[in-house]
Parts: structure tokens; C-alpha cells; sequence
């Protein structure tokens, strides 16, 4: 609103004043609003390089994941390599051969937290067990592991493979 001077004519100074104010107004709005739009684009670029790092770095996870376990293994391979290459003179030899080795393997797969699952003479457990059938037995307890015919894996104390076992009827 313009103000008038006693004659009742608009002050023409103060209309110039409130529209150099008005025009400051939406100059440091404008440039507010450039600011905000540069940052929301440079937010939007961070954002999707990061995504994109991410699925990188899950990607790199995903394909050498299994990087230790293998490298563990190497010295086991090394072990059978040499066991072939020695010829065996005696059955004996060639058995402590394969103990040593399947021990060094064994090793390997505790430390991977592979952990063997060997039931015989405990309790049935439907968790990590599978019976294969039930036997009447006078020396088992009722619900007892009879028979263990294949040894259970546990990997970080979850269920790979059950063992498939043999139970002590009830009567």
C-alpha cells in the first residue's frame, strides 16, 4: 500500500522503497531456492554413489566369500598331491597317509565352523537327527541312538546335514 501526500497523490519514494524491498525478497529467494535444488542434486549424486558402491563391495563379498575356507584347504590339497606322488610300498602307509590328511581336513572345517554331528548312544533329537527306522534293543534305552549311519554337520551351530540314525523303540 503506497502512502499519499497531503494532497492525496501517491509518495512515489516510498513505493520505490517497498518495491526495492520486494525485489531483495525474491532475489535471497531465489538464491535460497538455487542453493536447495544444488544441494538436493549433490545429496541425490551421494546417495547413488554410495548405492553403488554398496552393490560393489556386496558383489566383491559375494564372489571371495569362501576365499579363506579355500585357502585353508590348499595345504590339505598339497598333502594328498604328495601322498600320490610317494609310492606307497604297504596298505599301512597309504591308510596313516589318509588319517593325517583327513585330520589336517577336519581341522580346516572346525575352524570354518563346520562342526560333526556323531549321535551314537545319546538321545534321539528330531533337531539334528533323522531316524531311519526303530529297532527293538535290550542294551539301548527307549529313544536312544542305536545305529549312526550317516554322520550330521552343523555349520555355526546350524543345521547342515542330520544324521540319519538308528532309535531304540519305546514299548
Amino acid at each position: 500500500m503506497t502512502q499519499n501526500d497531503p494532497n492525496g497523490t501517491p509518495d512515489v519514494a516510498t513505493e520505490n522503497d517497498a518495491n526495492g524491498a520486494l525485489a531483495a525478497q525474491l532475489a535471497t529467494a531465489q538464491a535460497e531456492l538455487a542453493q536447495l535444488r544444488e544441494d538436493a542434486l549433490r545429496e541425490r549424486a551421494d546417495l547413488e554413489n554410495q548405492r553403488k558402491r554398496m552393490a560393489r563391495d556386496i558383489e566383491m563379498a559375494r564372489k571371495f566369500a569362501n576365499e579363506r575356507l579355500l585357502g585353508d584347504l590348499l595345504p590339505v590339497i598339497d598333502s594328498l598331491e604328495a601322498g600320490l606322488a610317494v609310492p606307497s610300498d604297504t596298505a599301512q602307509h597309504l591308510r596313516e597317509g589318509m588319517e593325517l590328511t583327513l585330520k589336517q581336513l577336519l581341522k580346516v572345517a572346525n575352524d570354518n565352523g563346520l562342526v560333526e554331528v556323531d549321535p551314537a548312544g545319546q538321545s534321539f533329537n528330531p533337531e539334528h537327527h533323522q531316524a531311519m527306522s526303530m529297532v527293538d534293543s535290550a542294551q539301548h534305552a527307549p529313544g536312544q541312538v542305536v545305529q549312526v549311519y550317516q554322520k550330521g554337520w552343523l555349520l555355526n551351530e546350524r543345521l547342515l546335514r542330520p544324521a540319519l540314525v538308528v532309535v531304540a523303540k519305546h514299548d
